[in-house]
């Protein structure tokens, strides 16, 4: 019976030296809180004042209306500090009535946190004006460290490939022996004979960072307009292609061929990049010149002629012929823009016959569009 006494003697003094050291920590912590919104408060208000002075220096504001933002500033740290000072008091008595009744409360550190997570931007209005203070009660390294990581999630986001829609348009026409000067005597017509190209262009930077060199690549379709000088039409003999002239009065001679492309270019974007104070660069393009160099290469998807004409009765014929009039199907060239944003003139040239068995190669001028 004494041994069990004993035992229940030494398990109570257990528990009670326990709940004094727990209630001795406890009250610690409210101890440490307590100082820790104090301290904050009253850093928060010391530099919000700097603020306030700053802008009195610059002239921004006057000096009746420093005094009011600095009696606003004065007067929201004021009830901050009741506010949370009390919910603090408050957890100190729960404390105090649970040790008196033999029970300990234990109590979170999250709970500073939560009441205090509104406290790092304010705004105050006088008149008819807001004034902003972005000023946060945290430790000023904290801080900094804070928004590096924010820039150097936004750098990481930035993509390193953009896409383009692609809309070109110009005279089309055709060299004989890669001579330009072939253009003044062309059997086709220089300002009817067009060319249309509608495409989609993907542009990866080389670098891993930001930079001004690029490669772009990409799909487009292409509509080759070539209108004869003349009442003349393209006529297939065997495994060549004629030009002769039409029975009848022609309104209307065109040879269209319609292919698909593969371009590649390396381009130089000229556009300044954005540089931040905390030494981040940012990717600006299309916002000045723009250089491509580079080629392509495809395929013919069809070919066909169309004629209007009216016959010898008087009727009004339009004529579509379907052959390949011994176009060569697969087609690779050279091309090059330069431009301003998103505008710029645009040269296209094939390196291989139009024709089988000829020197006549295919050019294209005009202007194109690359529209992000």
């Amino acid at each position: 019976m004494k041994r069990i006494l004993l035992i229940l003697v030494l398990f109570s003094t257990t528990i009670a030296l326990s709940q004094e050291k727990i209630f001795e920590k406890e009250v610690s912590k409210i101890s440490k809180r307590i100082d820790k919104i104090t301290k904050t408060q009253k850093d928060s208000l010391k530099m919000k004042v700097i603020g306030i002075d700053k802008q009195l220096e610059k002239g921004e504001i006057t000096e009746v209306t420093a005094e009011k933002l600095k009696k606003e500033v004065a007067s929201y740290h004021a009830r901050r500090i009741e506010k949370l000072v009390g919910e603090q008091e408050r957890l100190l008595q729960l404390l105090v009535q649970d040790k008196t009744n033999g029970k300990i409360a234990s109590s979170e550190e999250d709970e500073l946190s939560t009441s205090q997570e509104n406290d790092d931007e304010n705004s105050f209005t006088i008149g008819n004006k807001t004034f902003h203070f972005n000023i946060s009660g945290r430790d000023k390294e904290e801080n900094e460290e804070r928004k590096k990581r924010k820039w150097r999630s936004k750098n990481k986001q930035q993509r390193a490939t953009t896409t383009q829609f692609v809309f070109a348009m110009g005279v089309n026409n055709v060299l004989n022996d890669n001579d330009l000067n072939s253009l003044n005597n062309s059997e086709y017509q220089f300002w009817r004979s067009r060319f249309y190209e509608l495409g989609w262009t993907w542009k990866t930077r080389f670098s891993k960072n930001a930079s001004q060199f690029y490669l772009k690549y990409g799909v487009s379709f292409l509509w080759n307009n070539l209108r004869l000088e003349g009442n003349r039409i393209h006529v297939k003999n065997n495994n060549v292609t004629e030009i002769q002239t039409f029975q009848n009065q022609l309104s209307d001679s065109r040879l269209r061929h319609v292919q698909m492309n593969f371009p590649v270019h390396l381009e130089w974007d000229f556009s300044k990049n954005k540089k931040y104070n905390n030494g981040f660069v940012r990717d600006r393009t299309h916002k000045s010149v723009r250089l491509g160099i580079g080629g392509f290469v495809g395929f013919k998807l069809g070919t066909r002629q169309y004629l209007e004409y009216v016959n010898a009765s008087g009727s009004r014929i339009e004529e579509v012929q379907f052959d390949n009039f011994n176009m060569n199907t697969v087609n690779y060239g050279i091309s090059t823009y330069l431009g301003y944003k998103s505008t710029s003139f645009y040269v296209k040239y094939d390196l291989n016959p139009l024709f089988k068995d000829t020197e006549t190669r295919n050019i294209s001028m005009g202007i194109r569009l690359d529209l992000n």
